[in-house]
């Protein structure tokens, strides 16, 4: 399995869930988008998104989902341990 070139990023050696790359990649992405001036529209576009369709499509990744984020249904009103 160590060998495995599939469980490697192109960068070289897996990193595991901790990897800094795609998150330095994703981050700079984002700041790039923010920055682009194109967030207003992306809002206004899903805003105007009909309600069935984003139910379905949110359903639809979340059957593809690996694992769900603890945090989607956290409850910010409860204090963490």
């Amino acid at each position: 399995m160590a060998n495995d070139p599939t469980r490697k990023h192109p960068g070289g050696e897996n990193q595991g869930e901790g990897d800094r790359e795609s998150a330095a990649r994703y981050n700079e992405a984002t700041q790039e988008f923010v920055q682009s001036g194109k967030v207003e529209d992306a809002a206004e576009q899903a805003a105007g998104q009909d309600p069935q369709e984003a139910r379905r499509s949110e359903r639809e990744a979340r059957e593809r989902a690996k694992a769900e984020d603890p945090a989607v249904r956290r409850d910010y009103d409860k204090p963490v341990k």
